[in-house]
């Protein structure tokens, strides 16, 4: 078989060249583009003749997958797969296996890095120091005694309500299916009205699909405490932009956003830059050295498992 690594997964390019030997000793050949592209295009040019196809989260639409004729499987290093053009690969027969799993403590950490400069106001902070400023006006909040609501506690969700619940919070969590491990931790299931109603932190980590775009939408946003703090480190169309815009224009709660309906880099004019009472980083909750070398492994392992006839982390579509 032919294989491709269509773009970098930000690891010491030894690490590539051991996985290629490996692929190469099985008889099959590799190739490595140590550059990324979102050009559809390119993208063909690239998947041309190749019967794997390895990516992170470059797009990768219907319009490359229907092109490529020999193409049959994805490897996706990433977790979501909501940027891989599922419809062609359905019609195709197209297997995409991804990652899942890599980056549950690194997202969880940033969450809580995020919660944390908003409560004691890191960033003013910073700015006061080097205006020569005093601490006035900067008194911060704790986590330990707030109410955190959890929507979506799958593996990232649920990281996430351990290390607030080690804070000293209350969680209450939000999901299809209440988990008796996670009832055992500590975590309480609620109907979505009353999480939103009743935490002060309101904390993110649903899938992106058909069913959750624009979940939160203008009438649950109203629904947060006043004073309450929104992070969305999961995906960003599952939330009404607009909507979201105008309560935080409102002054009625702060976000700290990782995610957005597009990827940065952002216009000026985006809503949600020019928005009151946000901190924003550029979709980098995934990206910690740690998770990076986590997620090569699995997708190696992905491939080579799928060169020799055993399929893991499929994914369902």
């Amino acid at each position: 078989m032919n294989i491709s690594l269509l773009e970098p997964l930000g690891i010491d390019v030894s690490l590539i060249e051991q996985f290629a030997k490996q692929v190469e000793a099985l008889g099959h050949t590799f190739t490595y583009y140590p550059t990324k592209t979102t050009d559809a295009e390119e993208l063909i040019r690239r998947s041309k003749g190749q019967h794997i196809v390895m990516i992170a989260n470059t797009p990768y639409p219907d319009r490359v997958v229907e092109a490529s004729d020999d193409l049959a499987m994805i490897a996706v290093a990433f977790t979501g797969i909501d940027h891989v053009g599922l419809k062609a690969c359905k019609q195709k027969g197209v297997e995409v296996l991804n990652c899942a799993g890599y980056s549950d403590r690194a997202v969880s950490e940033l969450v809580i890095g995020l919660t944390l400069s908003l409560l004691r106001k890191i960033g003013e902070g910073d700015k006061a120091v080097r205006q020569g400023l005093t601490s006035a006006g900067l008194m911060g909040s704790e986590i330990g005694g707030k109410t955190v609501g959890i929507i979506g506690c799958g593996r990232i969700g649920f990281q996430t309500a351990k290390l607030f619940l080690a804070f000293g919070a209350k969680v209450l969590a939000y999901g299809r299916t209440p988990k008796a491990e996670q009832e055992k931790e500590g975590v309480v299931y609620t109907d979505l009205e009353t999480l939103l109603k009743e935490s002060d932190i309101v904390s993110l980590h649903l899938p992106n699909t058909p069913q959750t775009k624009g979940f939160l939408d203008k009438e649950k946003l109203a629904l947060m405490k006043e004073g309450a703090l929104f992070i969305n480190c999961a995906r960003g169309p599952i939330v009404d932009t607009k909507a979201l815009a105008e309560v935080l224009n409102e002054g009625k709660i702060t976000a700290a956003l990782d995610v957005f309906d597009t990827e940065p880099p952002l216009a000026s004019d985006y809503p949600l830059v020019t928005a009151r009472q946000t901190l924003l980083t550029p979709h980098v909750a995934f990206l910690t050295k740690e998770a990076m070398v986590r997620r090569s492994v699995t997708e190696f392992d992905n491939v080579l498992s799928y060169l020799n006839g055993e399929v893991k982390n499929r994914c369902t579509f």
